[in-house]
């Protein structure tokens, strides 16, 4: 958990200090892209407070889910047609949903529950 928490610090430092400009075109990409990591990033969270997380299983979603989101895009991008409201909704909804169990879960733990 605690080596999540500094890759996470030292991707945001990288990030601030290192700052590059994405064109208006792959903005778009990279942003659906970015909603899959961090729905993955979730859920392994959750996973994790549920004794349930399996290192393989995150990288893996982590990477196809992000490919397959900007894939999506482009392709919707290219046919004309707006896919990437698809992965916004899929995506946003699971991250919903993943807050919500870890919402619930840190209660629980605080009122005994668990």
């Amino acid at each position: 958990m605690i080596i999540a928490i500094l890759g996470i610090l030292a991707g945001i430092l990288i990030g601030l200090y290192l700052p590059y400009e994405f064109s208006t075109i792959s903005s778009l990409y990279i942003s659906v892209g970015i909603l899959a990591a961090i729905d993955s990033i979730l859920g392994a969270l959750r996973a994790s407070l549920e004794d349930k997380f399996d290192a393989v299983i995150f990288f893996s979603g982590f990477i196809v889910n992000a490919l397959l989101a900007i894939s999506l895009s482009y392709l919707g991008d290219k046919l004309g047609v707006p896919i990437y409201y698809a992965a916004i909704f899929v995506f946003g909804t699971r991250l919903f949903n993943n807050i919500g169990s870890i919402r619930r879960y840190t209660i629980d733990k605080y009122r005994g529950k668990i």
